[in-house]
């Protein structure tokens, strides 16, 4: 058996994972929200075609400014339904390239579906420069409002709502105010809790009346830290599924590090292999 423990520099937390339900939600988001870019990059082709053949030259001021403030309502409204959906399914700070982009992708293509168009509203020399002036003053005030708000100043990460669903597991478990328990993290945490209450209940015995927080799985092959296959924890290592394994030990939310999913659903039975017993 192994009895080696992590060191603390170790996040030895169960990594969050996005539910089917969340990933469903975070798809649908980002379909629609692809479909409100596409209509605001069109809408900037359309403004560039129609810059091209003059169609401003003569006026149509008000049509270039609707056409500007359209591009803007379309961007922002993209933007604004991928971050929703970041919040159900974030990246992971490990991967720092996807993670920026997923996170930045609403600036990007605001900018995408204004810069081009700012720039040759400015550059156009058939154009009224006052109607110049005045249309390209507003393309940039939009350009910069739409990609500011296209900006997560503060992404979520797989990191931080793995964070917050243990806090927000402990303090079910402490029977405090659950203030970490935001809707993505709560149904996982909320599992941590429930086993962990589950171990500590059957693991108690006269020597142990207020249980333990310790559980037992089969330890991941060949020192990887964590298991592909996933594996049910126990409450002892002497239970006969875990005979003539390589056997680790710690908290529940160790075990579940290590892809160790659940407790196992013979606790009565490992109750009696493992001794834990009242005079009560």
């Amino acid at each position: 058996m192994s009895d080696d423990k992590p060191s603390a520099e170790v996040d030895v937390t169960k990594a969050w994972q996005a539910t089917q339900s969340q990933k469903g939600s975070a798809r649908r988001l980002r379909i629609f929200a692809a479909l409100s870019w596409i209509v605001a990059i069109g809408g900037e082709i359309a403004a560039i075609v129609m810059l091209k053949q003059h169609r401003f030259d003569d006026g149509n001021l008000t049509l270039l400014i609707g056409i500007l403030v359209a591009i803007a309502v379309f961007a922002i409204a993209g933007s604004l339904m991928w971050k929703a959906a970041n919040k159900h399914d974030p990246a992971s700070k490990a991967d720092t390239f996807r993670y920026f982009v997923q996170n930045q992708l609403g600036a990007i293509i605001t900018l995408i579906a204004f810069l081009p168009l700012v720039v040759l509203i400015f550059m156009d020399k058939d154009m009224d420069p006052k109607s110049k002036k005045i249309a390209g003053g507003v393309g940039a005030v939009l350009a910069v409002v739409a990609t500011l708000i296209g900006i997560s100043f503060k992404p979520p990460s797989v990191e931080q709502y793995t964070q917050d669903m243990n806090a927000c597991a402990t303090q079910i478990r402490a029977g405090q105010p659950t203030t970490a328990c935001s809707p993505e993290v709560a149904a996982q945490a909320q599992d941590i809790a429930r086993d962990s209450e589950a171990v500590t209940e059957a693991t108690k015995s006269d020597q142990n009346p207020a249980g333990l927080d310790i559980v037992y799985w089969i330890a991941p092959e060949n020192g990887a830290k964590t298991s592909a296959t996933p594996h049910v924890f126990h409450i002892c290592e002497n239970v006969s599924p875990l005979k003539g394994k390589t056997v680790n030990r710690g908290s529940v939310t160790e075990a579940y590090a290590e892809n160790a999913t659940r407790i196992t659903k013979q606790i009565a039975m490992e109750q009696e292999q493992c001794g834990f017993t009242t005079s009560n």
